[in-house]
């Protein structure tokens, strides 16, 4: 699949930033946020009603009216402390591929998707959006949307996003609310360096595993059939990551260690968990990670699946009004992580990260050519990385997980893991 590039302007605000809003203040969670972009590749169906350079003319247009509200993300990043917010703009790239859209969704390859983003995810650039359009010689189109990490979490990527959908529409979205640098007041964040973990992408793999809807059922069951009388169902995703995080640890045949802590960690909205709430318009990093220490047992087995469940059902619960108290405090918070980037250094550390897009308005870009036909991610530049998105039919969970090379061979072969998956990615 080659892809080349035909165009490259910036794209500034459809009106100008008020002097008043010129900079835009870092809270703490953007400051110690990894400094790399987010991704998404939307992919579009050919459209009879527009020609490529129509819909090109449609995308930037829209994308201008949605920087004037999100005029952060049209600014450039100034080190740690803030954003500089002086219209200087978005890049948008145009690009054609030497094939039709069905043979880029049909078993794709997730380095591929990497082709459909403007740059690689940790060339920042100080940028805050960046855009690739990439045309198929069937008509269809991809629109490659990369954000910054370091201003915004996956919930602000999807209020982007949707709200640009939503101006190429001539419709209105709620406007975002900026108020994360009050919340969460910045702090002197020296000495912490949010890049650790990040390692060289040809040491990584990267597969998309599906499981269908039955599949997981019968997953949600397993782990029920061990709960307690009147606990609750674990949900899909809970039930998703503790079999992922079982099958990894037995195929890579992990052992106990004294000097290691094994740790999984999920992404949780801290939105509906201050006093009182926020909305999801709430613009920023209002994120964090619940850490649950799950047990490895001699043999390379662990505690089952549902010992793990209940660890990080627990781990979530624990992220509470006095946490985040705490977390606005920031000192004990930024200490506790430097902690954890020293064990990193020192490979004391083994994390597994989960990402859950589920129930995220994923499927909702349209941007008057239709709903996309497929989302996909990219590859990450982080080992121990799983993100889980919901099929495009909404029948199941696309499970895009990153491991080292050597991890990747033994996690695949897995027997167990077979039978959960579909034998090739169905959209």
């Amino acid at each position: 699949m080659e892809i080349e590039i035909i165009s490259k302007e910036i794209i500034k605000p459809s009106s100008p930033t008020p002097k008043s809003l010129e900079k835009y203040y870092l809270s703490f969670l953007d400051q110690i946020a990894p400094p790399t972009f987010m991704p998404l590749v939307y992919f579009y169906s050919p459209h009879t009603k527009y020609t490529n350079s129509q819909k090109s003319d449609h995308l930037k247009k829209s994308l201008s009216e949605a920087l004037s509200t999100f005029h952060p993300l049209a600014g450039r990043l100034v080190g740690d402390s803030y954003v500089d917010c002086r219209d200087q703009g978005a890049p948008f790239f145009e690009a054609q591929v030497n094939c039709d859209l069905s043979q880029a969704i049909t078993n794709p390859i997730p380095r591929n998707m990497n082709k459909f983003l403007p740059y690689e995810l940790n060339d920042l650039q100080n940028l805050g959006v960046a855009v690739q359009a990439t045309y198929f010689r069937c008509g269809g189109v991809a629109v490659g949307v990369l954000v910054s990490h370091k201003i915004a979490d996956a919930l602000s990527f999807f209020l982007f996003a949707n709200a640009w959908a939503a101006a190429a529409r001539n419709e209105s979205a709620a406007p975002p609310v900026f108020e994360a640098a009050s919340i969460f007041p910045p702090r002197d964040v020296a000495g912490y360096k949010p890049g650790t973990g990040i390692v060289k992408e040809e040491e990584l793999d990267t597969k998309i595993f599906t499981f269908p809807a039955s599949k997981i059922s019968d997953l949600r069951e397993r782990y029920s059939a061990e709960a307690a009388a009147g606990e609750r169902r674990p949900t899909r995703v809970e039930a998703l990551s503790a079999f992922i995080w079982t099958r990894f640890i037995s195929a890579t045949e992990m052992k106990p260690d004294p000097n290691k802590i094994y740790t999984v960690l999920h992404a949780v909205n801290l939105r509906n968990r201050l006093e009182p709430p926020l909305s999801d318009s709430h613009f920023g990093n209002i994120s964090r990670l619940a850490i649950a220490v799950p047990a490895v047992d001699d043999g390379g087995s662990i505690d089952g699946g549902y010992e793990l469940m209940q660890k990080v059902r627990e781990a979530i619960g624990a992220i509470n009004g006095e946490y985040v108290a705490r977390l606005r405090e920031g000192d004990k918070h930024l200490n506790f992580l430097k902690e954890r980037m020293a064990q990193a250094i020192k490979s004391e550390l083994i994390t597994f990260n989960f990402t859950s897009l589920c129930r995220f308005p994923l499927y909702e870009a349209d941007f008057g050519w239709g709903k996309p036909v497929w989302v996909g991610s990219a590859v990450m530049s982080y080992k121990n990385l799983v993100t889980l998105m919901d099929t495009a039919t909404g029948n199941g969970i696309e499970a895009w997980i990153n491991l080292k090379k050597e991890d990747m061979v033994k996690f695949e072969a897995d027997l167990e893991l077979q039978e959960f998956i579909l034998p090739s990615k169905d959209i």
